[in-house]
């Protein structure tokens, strides 16, 4: 995979069975049964006396954690391991580095922090169990951005046993694919089989309160359930620029008219179709119901359809305008391991970014 475009294209051939042209952008929305598994619930908002029971186990959680445990280290010691860089500049691969590192009060520091992380982690899935739509859960894979770090694997494995010793028959596994590319991925699952069976890619984007992605995903044997690749990724840190809603969607628009651009040049069959996560509920208009606090602008304001707009701003694709639809994030990076989950009838996906995003999906018998 090459990413191209840093925060800143041949379109597909015409699918012959089906008049693309004519379909609606945005006909299947938020779908809950999709070809190979039933999304059983998404989106779960639990609440307890002190807010959002997810924002326990986020980024922005573990965050708060480490800079806690700062504080006491500093009021102790008089000497913060880390200086006076604000816990939100240290990047994940400097605190990776640190837990192997020969300061052993910042490596005890982390680990500190990773510990009492792991206990919130687990405590979050506990609460989860106890929902109708999440019960008999088999696997719960750990995806977002931290599950890509040392430091989020380790939370994960901590939190495991921490459920296991509690008796617990429960697996939890980090994400197989890199976080910022699983949400790409999982798009394919999304996607009309007609599309797939007579074109070699899809376009998808991942919408999140911090950074956009769009990429061109690229099917192995033209089939969602088989390997799939992302070809080619732009990525936009749109926090840095604190676009309006419009300024964001127009630039979405932009990433991936010159991703189009690429696939022509390229010769590469692109589908006339393009599947997009973002947080929030989903209906079957495209419209962001809840959820969508983080994003930039109010992107769940009435009349306001992401699918409809988007799909107006993008280029025709072998004169087909491009079918837009959108799922919930959480729901699109757990589509990804769809192909890893055929062991297990019930599984569910839990993404730490900047809130906890949720899934859990039954595997389709049949598929």
């Amino acid at each position: 995979m090459k990413e191209i475009g840093v925060c800143g294209e041949h379109a597909g051939r015409p699918d012959r069975r089906e008049p693309l042209a004519e379909r609606s952008p945005s006909g299947a929305n938020g779908l809950r049964v999709l070809p190979q598994v039933i999304v059983d619930t998404y989106n779960e908002e639990l609440r307890d006396e002190e807010g959002f029971v997810g924002d326990r186990a986020s980024g922005r959680a573990f965050g708060a954690i480490l800079d806690d445990w700062r504080e006491r280290v500093a009021a102790s010691l008089d000497e913060d391991p880390f200086g006076d860089t604000p816990t939100g500049r240290i990047a994940r691969p400097t605190l990776d580095k640190v837990l192997t590192g020969t300061d052993t009060v910042a490596a005890g520091l982390v680990h500190t922090a990773i510990e009492e992380f792991a206990h919130e982690l687990a405590t979050v899935v506990r609460r989860f169990l106890r929902l109708e739509g999440w019960r008999h859960t088999e696997r719960i894979v750990i995806g977002g951005g931290l599950s890509s770090s040392h430091i989020g694997q380790l939370a994960t494995g901590r939190a495991q046993v921490l459920l296991a010793g509690e008796g617990a028959s429960l697996e939890l596994v980090p994400i197989g694919n890199h976080p910022d590319e699983a949400g790409l991925i999982g798009a394919a699952q999304l996607a009309p089989p007609g599309i797939l069976a007579d074109h070699e890619a899809i376009l998808a984007a991942d919408i999140g309160g911090t950074n956009l992605r769009v990429g061109i995903v690229e099917l192995d044997g033209k089939n969602a359930g088989s390997k799939a690749t992302v070809w080619k990724m732009q990525h936009w840190c749109h926090r840095d620029d604190k676009p309006t809603r419009d300024e964001a969607v127009r630039h979405l628009a932009e990433m991936t008219t010159k991703l189009i651009q690429r696939s022509v040049e390229a010769k590469l069959a692109l589908a006339p179709f393009m599947g997009i996560g973002c947080p929030g509920l989903i209906d079957e208009r495209g419209a962001i119901l809840n959820g969508g606090q983080n994003l930039p602008g109010n992107w769940q304001e009435d009349g306001f359809n992401l699918a409809t707009t988007l799909a107006e701003r993008l280029p025709r694709i072998d004169a087909h305008v491009p079918a837009v639809v959108i799922h919930n994030d959480a729901v699109v990076q757990g589509l990804s391991e769809v192909p890893r989950m055929k062991d297990v009838a019930r599984w569910g996906v839990l993404t730490i970014g900047t809130g906890l995003g949720n899934a859990r999906f039954t595997n389709r018998p049949h598929a």
